[in-house]
């Protein structure tokens, strides 16, 4: 009975992972994770590495910007630029990873027209001397005759909503009746280049890339686009098609799972582009930053640049300078320039080390789940663990083998829901029976018990169950909490007498926390990180870290007193909390483990506490737990782009629960919301009088003083 038992159980769980390569079953949430991750190791096991000479990147880096002044530089600049790259230093095509969607009237040409126009219309010497400096100053035209008759690439963008600006190069292919069902990646609108420019331009593509995986990885990036009934490409083809002399795009399709996909993308007879359903490629890496040559682009202005490296390369213009903001989280590197990116594809394309990932992968993958669950399920049971054990090692070298067999040839075959079938059933067959269950909440208490209170403890060991241990991703609320200024207050202090004082910091706060249910990861320093939702599931984590926070900030004020008559320094704190999906488990080393959260809505709330100092703020939270807690009043900080994520996040500062709300504080919101929304309409006298009335009644509120130097400079 234990033999069939065993086997039943085996090909059950075979089963559900075949289901969920189909429409039968949801995919498991975590397997597309997985199976990112294992093609990113498969990646980094097999870079090339070396550096590719084909293209080379001049680039807008810091030394540039601070040689030849910020950006943007004036077009006069950037046509100097062209004509040296290609009149000095003979390089074949150049590519600009960068949108002129706006005219240049850096020249104050317009305002001497203007002058032409009203005061100094009669003087003649004037007129004269004005139409004789145009030409220098028409800094546009200057770029577009440097464009002229030279093998360059414009980039240019996809808008985020219908607007249509600029000019788009002419499309690739009108698409057919039966090509329009072909799941392209699709625009409403676009910002492409002023139509002086790209009407002397050799082509023209796209360079942004929303094709960001949800662990926010660029693992692949669309080579064309549709907008309305027509095909646009990407910055990479147009240059490789520009190599080519621009041959005419054909489109190859196939079937996977009921719909139409690409699967390559065909330039004239001899080159041939393996792409997805989406026409998206996956990118080739070669390396990490500077897997090509990389010249500063004030050293080409100077003709410092080095000749060899130049002569008859493919360029692509871009920046690494971090205040332009063009990088990436890739799988070689985690802060990538996204020129690069491009440099990668043109030079993947050339050469023709595109990987492949078929239609058919998705039967392969059944196919390969079938062979695994019935080898796993009739053999384990009938042997024994060390003969099991061997079977087991020898089904999964040969599985592992076969994989990376088919990627050295080019293919990208699935492999994370083979790993975790074969690990669910090894696992399964070798601790069959009640030894984990048992053993299971004895261990419970021993690593949960330095975590989180005793009666959260008792909960998981009353009601059992899988909390997490080996990880897993789940929506979580974080919080971390720092002292300002700790530095320089503690280099002024014994060090037993700052031990006392943070000991007592620590237990008061770790108090109020863990009242919360609040599991308190670690102390860092003089920092604590905390979070809800693990180990036992809480609907409740977002308010219950909120609550915290504001009982953390209240208690500082008895604590500051306390330390008061001590002798001690008054100890003022910064809070920062986000609720996301999180990665939550025992991580560390062999030596060393620990029950702790990762993933980028952790980055998020350890960012949003280093920005309460800017606001003059003791507690941060961002726009998804503000989302989260309906029952508490909050007043809307800003929109920022903290450090590492591209999109905006909106910021709040935790009032009060909105029950105990006073008349006064309720009056005061309304105000400070009819100022944010004033200036948020630029409505700027109207925001500074009402900004002015807060900061007379509150003047030590860093906020309101914030957004009067912003109204004073006109920044909106």
């Amino acid at each position: 009975m234990h033999r069939y038992t065993r086997v039943i159980v085996s090909l059950i769980l075979t089963a559900v992972f075949l289901l969920q390569t189909t429409d039968w079953l949801p995919s498991f949430p975590f397997l597309s994770r997985l199976e990112n991750l294992s093609y990113d190791a498969r990646l980094l096991a097999t870079l090339p590495s070396g550096i590719d000479h084909r293209v080379v990147i001049v680039d807008l880096d810091e030394r540039s910007l601070s040689t030849e002044g910020r950006w943007p530089w004036g077009r006069d600049k950037l046509a100097r630029l062209v004509n040296t790259l290609f009149d000095d230093y003979y390089i074949s095509m150049l590519g600009f990873d960068m949108v002129f969607a706006e005219a240049d009237n850096s020249s104050g040409l317009p305002t001497l027209e203007q002058l032409a126009l009203g005061p100094l219309t009669k003087n003649t010497d004037y007129l004269k001397e004005l139409d004789r400096l145009r030409p220098q100053l028409e800094y546009d035209l200057l770029f577009a005759d440097s464009l002229r008759d030279k093998d360059v690439i414009l980039g240019y963008t996809r808008s985020n909503g219908s607007a249509r600006i600029g000019q788009l190069p002419p499309p690739l292919l009108q698409l057919s009746n039966a090509e329009q069902q072909i799941p392209f990646v699709s625009v409403q609108g676009y910002n492409a280049n002023l139509p002086e420019l790209q009407a002397v331009a050799y082509g023209a593509g796209f360079f942004d890339n929303r094709l960001v995986d949800a662990d926010g990885v660029f693992r692949r990036a669309p080579l064309v686009f549709r907008f309305e009934d027509r095909l646009y490409e990407s910055l990479a083809l147009a240059m490789v098609r520009g190599l080519h002399g621009q041959p005419p795009l054909t489109l190859e399709v196939a079937e996977a799972s009921g719909e139409l996909g690409l699967e390559w993308l065909h330039l004239g007879d001899n080159l041939r582009i393996p792409v997805d359903h989406q026409g998206a490629a996956l990118i080739p890496y070669r390396g990490r930053t500077g897997s090509f040559p990389y010249i500063s682009a004030t050293d080409v202005l100077q003709g410092k640049a080095d000749p060899e490296v130049l002569d008859g390369a493919i360029v692509l213009l871009g920046t690494t300078a971090p205040g332009l903001m063009d990088m990436r989280s890739t799988p070689v590197q985690s802060v990538f320039p996204g020129v690069e990116v491009h440099a990668n594809l043109i030079a993947g394309i050339l050469g023709e080390t595109v990987m492949h990932r078929p239609a058919y992968t998705q039967a392969v993958e059944q196919l390969a789940l079938l062979i695994i669950g019935l080898l796993l399920s009739f053999l384990l049971p009938k042997l024994s663990p060390l003969w099991g054990g061997a079977v087991s090692l020898l089904i999964l070298s040969a599985m592992i083998g076969v994989n990376l067999y088919f990627w050295g040839q080019g293919f990208v075959l699935p492999i994370a829901s083979q790993l975790l079938l074969f690990l669910s059933l090894f696992l399964f067959h070798n601790v069959y029976g009640f030894f984990v269950e048992a053993r299971g909440k004895h261990r419970m208490g021993q690593l949960f018990g330095q975590y989180v209170p005793p009666e959260i403890v008792n909960e998981m060991s009353t009601t059992g169950g899988d909390f997490g241990l080996g990880g897993e991703s789940r929506e979580m609320t974080v919080l971390f909490s720092d002292i300002c200024n700790f530095t320089p207050m503690s280099e002024k202090m014994a060090p037993d007498e700052l031990a006392r004082m943070m000991n007592i910091y620590f237990t008061h706060m770790t108090e109020i926390l863990q009242n919360h249910r609040g599991t308190i990861d670690k102390y860092i320093g003089d920092a604590i990180m905390a979070f809800w939702g693990a180990p036992l599931a809480d609907p409740m984590h977002a308010e219950q870290a909120v609550l915290a926070a504001m009982e953390m900030s209240t208690r500082m004020g008895q604590v500051r007193e306390e330390f008061k008559a001590r002798g001690w320094p008054e100890l003022r704190i910064g809070i920062g909390i986000n609720t996301g999906i999180m990665n939550v488990g025992n991580m560390g080393s062999e030596f060393r483990m620990t029950y702790t959260v990762l993933g980028d809505a952790v980055n998020l709330g350890a960012r949003l506490e280093s920005q309460t100092r800017q606001y003059g703020v003791e507690i941060m939270v961002s726009e998804f737990t503000q989302a989260a807690t309906p029952s508490i009043e909050y007043r809307e900080l800003d929109r920022i782009q903290v450090k590492g994520k591209v999109q905006y996040v909106t910021i709040y500062e935790p009032i009060g629960l909105k029950q105990a709300l006073g008349e006064k504080e309720q009056e005061r919101l309304i105000q400070y919301r009819s100022a944010l929304t004033a200036y948020r309409e630029n409505e700027l006298a109207q925001a500074q009088a009402l900004f002015s009335a807060l900061a007379k009644g509150e003047p030590e509120s860093k906020l309101y003083q914030l957004y009067l130097e912003r109204i004073n400079t006109n920044q909106v």
